[in-house]
């Protein structure tokens, strides 16, 4: 039983495979047209759709808007009753129906006409009154669903899913959509934090900083490095970080020296700590960090001064790592 479940899955993957293969080699002129529209558009891109359509409609809207084009997505049966004063002229309307022929979008169509607003069809049916009424036709025919009843809507919405895509990607190339903009849109997830993040927000500056003299006793430096909880001192010299000492060096040293009471700060210090500069990415902080197999990094601004220190504890309750 378990092997026949399997075996229904491969070939639904590989018929969609194989459909999505023959897709793109097919890919023509229609397609840049159909860019260049959307990328022309003054106002929103539009998308409307039934079922399945429908629902695959709203996947590129939310990848449009995502991705630097200004979409939304209109539901064609509350388009009859008000909604179509969403559509202006200057906007781009694209209608996603299998058939072509559904019922609730022929309002869209004819209120599109009237207001001249340029339309994208895609459908399997490029003889139906939507692929006729369109400015730009994306024909998504199959041969065969991967449904072995041919009904439901397999193959079909897959390419459609893959055409939304290749449109949303095609745009943002031709824009230059940056990682910064792409952060902009996405504050709230994890790939938006890991892009916008910046070492200065998370640094411990002023007073929370655990510096000591290069004169200060084993004692002193001990108390400095408990109370400011962050593993290390730091001593500064001239604005900048002379050198560190962590709870490495602490170790070492008394397997050397004993818990020898003359030993001073500069005695026990790493004159040449890792830093990074405020301005840097937090993920390229744990990037180095990770590399240097070290929990904490000295912050310094441009000039090289010292303004804070940043902890793998901070980088983690803020979860870019």
């Amino acid at each position: 039983m378990e092997n026949e479940f399997i075996e229904s899955a491969r070939k639904t993957i590989r018929q969609e495979a194989e459909a999505l293969h023959s897709f793109a080699s097919g890919m023509n002129l229609s397609f840049a047209r159909a860019c260049e529209i959307i990328l022309g558009c003054q106002g929103t891109v539009v998308l409307t759709g039934m079922g399945k359509s429908g629902l695959v409609a709203r996947k590129w809207a939310s990848t449009f808007i995502s991705t630097g084009t200004r979409s939304y997505f209109l539901n064609p049966a509350e388009a009859s009753h008000g909604d179509l004063g969403i559509l202006q002229s200057e906007d781009v309307l694209i209608v996603l129906s299998s058939s072509g022929e559904t019922d609730e979008i022929r309002p869209v169509l004819n209120y599109a006409t009237e207001k001249n607003i340029a339309c994208i069809a895609v459908t399997q049916n490029s003889e139906s009154a939507l692929g006729r009424s369109a400015s730009v036709l994306l024909c998504v025919s199959v041969e065969e669903e991967a449904c072995p009843l041919g009904l439901a809507p397999t193959t079909s919405t897959t390419l459609m899913m893959a055409l939304g895509d290749a449109l949303a990607v095609a745009l943002m190339e031709k824009r230059g959509f940056s990682e910064r903009e792409f952060a902009r849109l996405h504050p709230g997830g994890a790939l938006g934090r890991r892009l916008w993040l910046r070492v200065s927000q998370l640094m411990h500056t002023g007073e929370k900083i655990p510096l000591v003299d290069k004169s200060a006793s084993l004692k002193e430096v001990l108390l400095q490095m408990t109370q400011k909880c962050l593993g290390l001192a730091v001593i500064q010299e001239g604005g900048r970080a002379w050198g560190v000492i962590t709870d490495g060096d602490l170790r070492r040293a008394f397997q050397s020296r004993g818990m020898d009471e003359t030993l001073r700060a500069e005695d026990l210090a790493n004159r040449e700590p890792k830093s990074i500069v405020h301005s840097a990415l937090a993920v390229e902080a744990a990037r180095w960090m990770a590399a240097s197999s070290i929990q904490q990094l000295l912050v310094e601004n441009e000039v090289g001064e010292l303004v804070g220190v940043v902890h793998l504890y901070d980088l983690l309750q803020a979860k870019v790592v």
